[in-house]
């Protein structure tokens, strides 16, 4: 079919564009082809077809049994309800086939003749996802990267499609995993939670393992003073909300403790770290669902059947579990996490939500980030370790 019979014999699909450039190399133009490349928001995506991709949405496909996020899922929905301003940079964008193009560039309109997704088929299902559960107007519609091929050629599209979804990238978590060094962890949170297994590469997705880089996250978010101050003279990290904005350099951070985990300040970390390990990940489970919230009308937080709660942004569950710092304490040559009799969760989590109001106004990223919100919560729990937890 020619370029000239597509534009005639069906309607093309208007593709809204922030930016977009032509990035056709020689060869591109020998044979017919044209390569563009730009941003676009996200609602650009949701209505285009995936049928040429040779992996559709794995989560929720209809008429065929639903099956659990993976790690991969989990990451974008991360990225999209906590760290939205850096989806397009964190995410790895949406490849789209089409037979021809139109650029309508006074518009910003691309109109795609029988476009079709042939990678990014998870990125655009968790996209649909985030817009169902806003009603459909997120408080945020970010931009996504994308990379069109035009071809009339069939057989190339094919070839295509398989080509972009295979994935050779070695990320941290792999080479972690390889030199063993999450192995006495994995150990430590088995003897609490026997059938555990932590993810120690990208390619273990599946639900059954935890998120390792999230359990490092938390437990140096559940440090207690002494040992974090000690580890952080050198290192000049001015408040633990870099456990919640900043993955990779936590994990970098526990590498350095495991390779120097014989030798203080990073010794006693360490072995925090063996011994809080499934307390700490029980912990942030629990408080990603915890029923006291319901009643606080914090909008972000998503709900089953309009009300069981079903996910606490990460944003406001990190400042809580880093107040809990405040509880804990080493007895018998072991860390432990000792909630006084008298503390009320509820005053947290009232103390949460104020501070979500006014302080991040109303965004979880911000909480997240703010030193504010660290500090007012952790002044609460202080206050009950040092009447309580000391007298």
């Amino acid at each position: 079919m020619s370029n000239d019979t597509l534009r005639t014999s069906c309607a093309p699909f208007r593709f809204h564009f922030h930016c977009c450039r032509n990035i056709s190399c020689p060869e591109d133009t020998e044979y017919g082809r044209k390569v563009l490349s730009g941003h676009a928001p996200a609602s650009s995506f949701l209505d285009l077809e995936d049928n040429e991709n040779v992996r559709e949405y794995l989560v929720d496909l209809p008429g065929k049994q639903k099956r659990s996020p993976t790690l991969v899922h989990q990451a974008i929905r991360e990225t999209l309800n906590e760290r939205t301003d850096l989806f397009s940079i964190l995410n790895g964008g949406i490849c789209i086939v089409a037979r021809n193009v139109e650029i309508i560039e006074r518009d910003k309109v691309l109109n795609l003749f029988i476009p079709s997704i042939i990678n990014g088929s998870q990125t655009q299902g968790e996209l649909k996802r985030y817009f169902r559960l806003n009603d459909g107007n997120p408080p945020k519609n970010p931009s996504v990267s994308f990379q069109i091929i035009t071809t009339s050629d069939d057989g190339l599209i094919a070839e295509i499609s398989i080509a972009r979804n295979f994935q050779n990238d070695v990320r941290p978590i792999s080479i972690a995993g390889r030199r063993g060094e999450l192995n006495e962890l994995e150990d430590a949170i088995q003897k609490i939670i026997p059938k555990a297994k932590l993810r120690k590469s990208e390619s273990d997705v599946s639900e059954e393992y935890l998120d390792t880089e999230k359990l490092i996250q938390v437990l140096f978010a559940l440090s207690p003073e002494s040992i974090w101050e000690a580890f952080d003279e050198s290192r000049r990290i001015t408040s633990k909300s870099i456990t919640y904005s900043q993955k990779t350099r936590c994990l970098k951070l526990f590498e350095t403790v495991y390779q120097n985990k014989e030798a203080p300040p990073y010794k006693e970390l360490y072995k925090f770290f063996i011994d809080m390990a499934a307390v700490a990940w029980s912990t942030y489970t629990t408080w990603k669902k915890h029923d006291g919230f319901i009643g606080t009308r914090i909008r972000c937080i998503e709900r089953e059947n309009g009300r069981t709660i079903s996910e606490v942004p990460d944003g406001i569950v990190f400042p809580i579990i880093a107040s809990f710092s405040a509880f804990i304490d080493k007895k018998e040559n072991r860390w432990t996490l000792s909630f006084p009799d008298e503390f009320d969760e509820k005053e947290i989590i009232d103390a949460a939500a104020e501070a979500f109001k006014d302080i991040a106004k109303h965004d979880p990223q911000q909480m997240g980030k703010l030193k504010a919100c660290y500090s007012s919560l952790h002044r609460i729990t202080s206050i009950y370790a040092r009447f309580y937890l000391q007298s």
